[in-house]
């Protein structure tokens, strides 16, 4: 222990596309929104997280929300920086500091990143007081987090469905064998939703209406044990300009998704196999694990199992399943050092 070690404060970020959850001592103490409220005249931020996505779709001239990150990626540096700096200030324990203080960070970020979009999460984290920063890749928080012991010389496979990209991985003696980083996720379900809305009913919704669909009533198959009640949406009628109300089924989102799910299985299709024997026989007896919010989208479960003919199983909590690997990795960040990436 160094003199200066109670200068540093430890966090482990989870910077995704749809939300922002950082953990620090063991406890989430941020889960917000990933969206930034900007005032046009000087850039200047006016909101963060819940607040400025309440602002979301109902903005005037002068003020605009920004999303930084897009498919699970820095899209917007300056927003994005803002953003970081903003959620760590707002940590309660770290509201009461003097001064801020140096931090040592591990992130999360997904695993077909390229060098430069890489380099751009080091740079934001470094701007905000990173003294020592650590990077890991998705699926592999996530398989950490679901409980999985990934030192083993045994195969698992995680989906993770994030809000920006799917991650699919085949994890073993802790590297990743086989992935697939895919652009479909929560924000493409959101999109169809939208479309279909335009095509089918001449409704134009905005995104949080749509988000509010989805959570709602969404599903991936026709057929649901217990299936949600018709919901009634609100938007502006294309042909009239009015603002009108319709009732839709959950059945009538299942058709809006099926594109996008359709490209999940053939990417999950595809990672099974390029998985050496060996492997593929660990993931038969193990199954297959989800984690992630677009996991919690009804059926979907099932609809892999039938696909794939594996059972899948959600993890308990897949919001948090790849904060809580990145968490994990933080306090052990001696045994992890072989999936940290330098």
């Amino acid at each position: 222990m160094g003199f200066f070690d109670f200068l540093t404060e430890e966090i482990a970020i989870d910077l995704g596309t749809a939300n922002t959850l950082i953990i620090h001592n063991d406890k989430v103490v941020v889960d917000s929104p990933s969206i930034v409220a900007l005032d046009r005249t000087n850039d200047k931020i006016i909101a963060v997280g819940q607040e400025a996505n309440l602002m979301q779709g109902k903005t005037h001239e002068n003020i605009r929300t920004v999303r930084p990150l897009k498919d699970g990626v820095i899209a917007d540096f300056n927003a994005s920086e803002q953003m970081i700096s903003m959620f760590i200030r707002n940590i309660p324990s770290l509201k009461k500091r003097f001064f801020t203080p140096s931090l040592r960070m591990v992130i999360c970020i997904p695993s077909g990143i390229t060098e430069v979009e890489m380099r751009a999460v080091r740079e934001s984290a470094e701007r905000v007081n990173g003294k020592e920063v650590y990077l890991i890749h998705e699926p592999m928080a996530a398989a950490i987090g679901i409980g999985i012991d990934i030192m083993q010389p045994k195969g698992n496979m995680i989906i993770d469905i994030g809000g920006g990209t799917t991650e699919i991985a085949v994890i073993a003696l802790s590297g990743i064998v086989c992935d697939k980083s895919v652009k479909v996720a929560g924000d493409v379900f959101t999109n169809d939703i939208i479309y279909y809305m335009r095509t089918q009913h001449n409704l134009f919704v905005g995104d949080r209406t749509a988000e509010r669909v989805k959570i709602s009533i969404g599903s991936a198959t026709e057929e649901l044990d217990n299936p949600p009640e018709d919901m009634s949406v609100q938007g502006r009628d294309l042909l009239t300009g009015k603002p009108k109300e319709i009732l839709i089924s959950y059945r009538e989102i299942h058709k809006a998704l099926d594109k996008s799910i359709i490209r999940i299985e053939d990417s999950v299709m595809e990672t099974l196999s390029q998985t050496p024997p060996e492997l593929a026989a660990d993931i038969y007896n193990t199954g297959v694990y989800l984690a992630g919010g677009g996991s919690m989208l009804r059926g979907l479960d099932k609809r892999l199992s039938q696909k794939t003919e594996l059972p899948i199983f959600i993890a308990e909590d897949p919001l948090r399943a790849v904060v809580r690997g990145t968490g994990t990795v933080l306090k052990n960040i001696e045994r992890y050092k072989s999936v940290l990436i330098k």
